[in-house]
Order: C-alpha cells, then structure tokens, then sequence
C-alpha cells in the first residue's frame, strides 16, 4: 500500500468518527432537555408506534447496531423481560437500528419482542439524535424521554446485560 493511500485512511478514519452533525446545527449527542425527534417505529403487530404519540408517559429510545447480533440480542431480550414493569411504570420503548423493517419484524418474532423497533435506513433519526454509525450499524446509545416530549436522560454508553433495569430506575424517578 502507498503512503498517501495509509495516510488517506486514517484522516478519513479520524474525520469518521468525530461527533455527529445534527440536523439542529449541534454536534454530538443530544443534551438532556433537548425536545426528543420523532421515532416511528413498528410493534410486533405491525401497528405504527410514534414517540410523539407517546407523550404523557417516559419513554425508552434506544439505538442498537443490528438485529440478531450478540449484544443487541441480549439488550432487546432485557427489555422484553423487564416489559411487565415497564408497562406498569407507564415506560415505553422504541429500539432503533438501519436494519430493514423486514429484519425488524423477524427479529421481534424471534425473540418476542413486544415493543415497537424502528427501521431507520436512511440515518436521519440517529442523525436528529447524534448517534454515530460504524461500519456494524450504530453505537449503543440510549434517551430516556419525559412525559413532556424532552431528553431527561442520555446513556452513551449502554451495558446491555443491566439496561433495562437503569431505564426503570431512571424512569421512576422522574418528577
């Protein structure tokens, strides 16, 4: 390989992984108290779930790199196992990856997943978000949005074995 061809790899590797433009004109993640963008998203009956629909109640988007894959497997089933107190906490949940709403679909009857997943292939609601993609889909981040439409709660770094249990805890404690 060529030394400008090396070098070129790296200032676009570099240039890659700085923070994320948004739409907004900010950069980064979104700060808590932002107004949370709208998610669309799909629960397993196929209904159409929107975030801002959901107003009145917490709600959990969390951004996830791919359908299937161990981690994101293990994060989604936390959520479907924590989903009986979530519902009782009146906590809502919308996963967000690129795949495709064909991938998604499967991937809630595989793992019966009852809250709604969202397709974003095009990149424009991790982008309202600030959520980077990598060359495996997008960082595990997660938003805890309030009842009044607004970021309370930003996990940039999300573990996905405990998730689950951060977000009610979180949730529960909000005013």
């Amino acid at each position: 390989m060529r030394p400008y061809a090396l070098l070129l790899m790296l200032v676009a590797l570099v240039v890659a992984c700085g923070p994320v433009k948004r739409p907004d004109g900010g950069a980064g993640l979104l700060p808590v108290g932002s107004p949370a963008p709208e998610v669309i998203g799909h629960d397993a009956a196929k209904r159409e779930v929107k975030l801002s629909a959901l107003r009145g109640r917490a709600v959990v988007v969390f951004f996830y790199p791919a359908d299937g894959t161990p981690g994101c497997t293990k994060e989604a089933c936390a959520f479907r196992d924590a989903w009986s107190k979530l519902e009782r906490a009146n906590v809502g949940v919308i996963g967000v990856s690129n795949d495709s709403p064909e991938s998604h679909e499967k991937f809630q009857r595989e793992k019966n997943l009852p809250f709604a997943l969202a397709s974003d292939q095009s990149g424009a609601v991790a982008a309202a978000y600030g959520v980077s993609k990598k060359l495996w889909g997008y960082d595990r981040v997660s938003f805890l949005v309030d009842r009044d439409g607004k970021i309370a709660r930003v996990w940039p770094d999300v573990d996905p074995g405990v998730h689950a249990d951060e977000v009610l805890a979180a949730a529960s404690a909000l005013p």
